[in-house]
This record gives structure tokens, sequence and C-alpha cells, in this order.
């Protein structure tokens, strides 16, 4: 597409030649006014003058329209040429000024309008990152209907948790992705009564809270709806472990209590005047006091354990000598089943740690080996190092844990063998005891274990505290 000045140009060129060349023919009829007998030859010379002249005037016409017409159209083009840039979406498009000469208003302007656009370009653009930034950061998952019922946007924490690709899912309805039932009746629901819409489900062995809402504009115009979904398996979970520790703690409690109350009230009854039935009736309710004692300690211990202000008095600790002082405190269960220990044990292994702390999980973790293990068998204690951590591991020969039991080993009251622990006076809390104490050294606690072979906890514990 020509340009204005050459448009202008040719116009301007055609129309002088249509003006010079009527003027020619009508200068032509002045011949046969002025004189009938001129001769040919006379009007031969006139013509060729009139020519000249004509062609004269044409090109000079020509140059003096190029002159003004150049003037007044290069602004025009130069801005159209401007405009054309930013149309295409081109906003660092600028007119030059300086080749606008005094006529340079509309340049001007259209250098402003094109600064504005880029501008709103930037800002659009930042608005789209931060938006896409916030869906995708946002840890939720987002589903986002338009009102045709299709799919209009979808995060990365959705397409991970349902296991979708959103490039397949845009365009598509509710009805045709395949979501989890629970979550499509929600979506019907919000586009049915274009109301707000939340409930819990469960997918597999995940619980979700999703949240449903329809997207209204700033006019009252129907937009689409919008989904959320947050994960609570977690909280699912850990009201379940607090509902079981609630049901637990009452269990626990309510057993010596009831034999203590029993046997009491079966003494004032008159049974303490027999005095062998009265001693065997206060050696049960000792036994159950001493039990109940044991178990109130540890709940507080735990409690204290887990207590923010908890701190663990670090000094440096040789590995060996935790290990002696715990086996010499279990010494009397070992010597009750007559079982034996083995200890494999670096003499210069140091790390900073509580000492009394590590001395209370080792003592957890062999009374539990003892109590879990048959008579004459042994128990194996193995402690080396690497560069950074040193490592304890405590082996016995005992009934062993099935693999599906091996994640709830650390709950609070979770027991394997549960008339086993009660017989042998346990709680139920010396492994969760264990963990924390662990955990608050910086350290972890892992266990493997084989039904009928045996079972092998292992510590690791910084070598330089925190």
């Amino acid at each position: 597409m020509k340009d204005l000045y050459s448009r202008l140009f040719i116009a301007f060129a055609i129309i002088f030649l249509i003006l010079l060349t009527g003027l020619g023919v009508v200068l032509g009829q002045f011949f046969h006014m002025i004189d009938h007998g001129i001769t040919l030859q006379v009007q031969r010379k006139y013509w060729i003058f009139l020519l000249v002249i004509l062609s004269i005037a044409y090109f000079l016409s020509l140059i003096l329209s190029a002159r003004v017409i150049r003037q007044y159209a290069k602004p025009i083009d130069l801005v159209t040429k401007t405009a054309e840039k930013i149309a295409r979406g081109d906003y660092l498009a600028r007119t030059p000024i300086d080749d606008l000469g005094s006529d340079n208003e509309l340049g001007i302007a259209v250098n402003q309008v094109a600064r504005n656009l880029q501008e709103t370009s930037i800002l659009r653009a930042m608005e789209k990152e931060r938006l896409k930034t916030l869906v995708e950061s946002m840890g939720n998952g987002l589903l986002m209907f338009g009102r045709e019922g299709s799919v209009n946007l979808v995060n990365g924490v959705f397409e991970k948790t349902f296991g979708f690709d959103s490039d397949k899912l845009k365009g598509k309805t509710f009805m045709e992705i395949g979501l989890p039932q629970g979550i499509e009746n929600l979506i019907e629901d919000v586009f049915l009564t274009e109301q707000v819409h939340e409930r819990q489900i469960r997918n597999g062995q995940s619980h979700f809270n999703v949240y449903g809402a329809p997207v209204i504009g700033r006019h009252g115009n129907w937009l689409g709806i919008i989904v959320v979904t947050h994960d609570i398996t977690k909280l699912v979970r850990l009201e379940e472990i607090r509902k079981d520790f609630v049901a637990n703690v009452s269990h626990e409690l309510r057993t010596p209590i009831t034999s203590i109350k029993g046997f009491t009230e079966t003494l004032l009854d008159g049974a303490m005047n027999d005095h062998s039935t009265s001693k065997e009736f206060l050696g049960i309710i000792q036994k159950e006091s001493d039990r109940l004692h044991v178990l109130i300690n540890d709940l507080l211990e735990l409690s204290g354990i887990e207590r923010d202000g908890f701190q663990l008095q670090f000094q440096e600790v040789l590995v060996s000598d935790v290990v002696e002082s715990a086996t010499k405190i279990v010494f009397g269960l070992l010597e009750r089943k007559n079982m034996k220990t083995i200890l494999n044990i670096e003499t210069s292994i140091t790390v900073e740690a509580d000492s009394a702390r590590l001395i209370q999980v080792m003592v957890n973790l062999l009374t539990n080996a003892i109590n879990y293990s048959k008579e004459n068998t042994t128990i194996t204690v193995n402690a080396f190092e690497n560069a950074d951590e040193a490592i304890i591991e405590v082996m016995d020969e005992g009934i062993g844990i099935d693999r599906v039991e091996l994640p709830r080993l650390f709950e609070r009251f979770y027991r394997v063998d549960r008339a086993r622990s009660r017989d042998s006076g346990g709680t139920g809390l010396g492994l969760a005891i264990v963990k924390h104490l662990i955990e608050a050294h910086r350290g972890k606690v892992t266990v493997e274990s084989e039904v009928g072979v045996g079972t092998k906890f292992t510590i690791f514990l910084p070598k330089k505290s925190a």
C-alpha cells in the first residue's frame, strides 16, 4: 500500500496533466481566430512552442507540488506507520518527532498513546504473572469453569492431586473430566442453585474439603464457578489420633482404678478380717497403683517433652557410657528372663546431647526388647559413626512386628501385643517418648522387623547439636 505522499503526488500529477492538456487544446483554437491565412509551417512552430511551454509549466508544477505535499504528507505517513506497528502489538514503536518539523502534535499524541499502551501491557503481564504464581503456589487445588460449564483454568496442585493434565481438561465439561463423584455433585449443585457449597469428600485414602462458589461479574452477570480443594488428610488423621488417644487414656486409667475400687470395696465389706485374703488384695491394689503411677508419670513426661518450652541439657557424651548405664538399669529384667546382651560399640564415639535423656531412650528401647522377646534370647546393641552422625542399633530376637503395624508403632498407646505389654507393666507410651526425645536432638529413629525373627530399632544422632 502506497503512502499518502505518493498518492497525493500522483493525484496532483494527473490533475495538472488534465488541466494543461485542456489549456493547450483551448489555446490551439486561437490560430484560426487571429488569422485564417497562417501557413502550416507557422502553425507547426506555434504548436511546438505551446507544447514546450506547457511541458515546462507541468514539470515546474510537479516540483512545486512535490515540495508542498512532502511538507504536509510526510508527518502523516510517519505517524501512520507508527500507528500500524502499534496496532500489530509493537508498543515500543515511536514516531521520530525531529522529522515532523513544526507540525508534531499528532506524532506526540501517537507516541503518548504508545507509551500508555506499553505501560498497560507491562502491568497486564505483571498481573498475569502474579495471578499465575498465586494460583500455582496457593497450596490448594483450583478448578474454574466458564458460563458454558467448560474448564477455563486448572492449577498444578489439582492436576497432581487427581492425576489430570491441564491441556486435556480445558474445554471439557465437568461431566466429561471424570472427577470424584463428590466433587461432581458439588459442582452440579453450584450450577443449579448459584449458591456457595462446601463439603468434605474422601478419595481413596485422602480426605478433601471442597469449596464451590459462583463467579459473578461486576454488573451481576454470571461468569462461571470456581472450585477449590483443600487436602485435610493430615487433619483427619490427627483427629483420629486424638480420639484414639482420649479413648486409650480413658481405658488405661479405668482399668487400674476399677481394680483398686473393686478390691477396696471387697476389703471394706469384710474381707479385711481374713489376713491372707486382705494381704493378697492389698498386693493387687499396690500393683495397680504402681501401674497407675507409671502411666501418669509417662503421660506427664510426654506432655513435658511436647511442650514448646522443653529444653535439653547438651554436653559432650560418650555413646558407650550411655549404653552401659542403660544396660545396668535393665539388668534385673534381663536376669529374670535369663537373657544376655551383646555390645558392639566403638568407644570413641561422642555426641553433643542430653545424657540423661539418651539413657532414658536406651532404657525404653531395651525394656521394649526384653518385654517382647522370649527367654534365653539375646539383645544386640551396635554403635558406630559416619562423618556427621552417631548410629545406634538395638536388635532383639523377639516376636517381631507385622509390616502393616510399623507406621503406627510410635503412636501413643499403640501396642502390638496388648495383653503382653499390659502384663509387663507397659503403658504404650515408651516408643512415643523415644521418638520425641530423638527428634528433640534433631535426630531420627527407624524400625525394621520381621515376624518371628525379631526387631531392629536404629537411632541416628547428629554429632553436633543444632
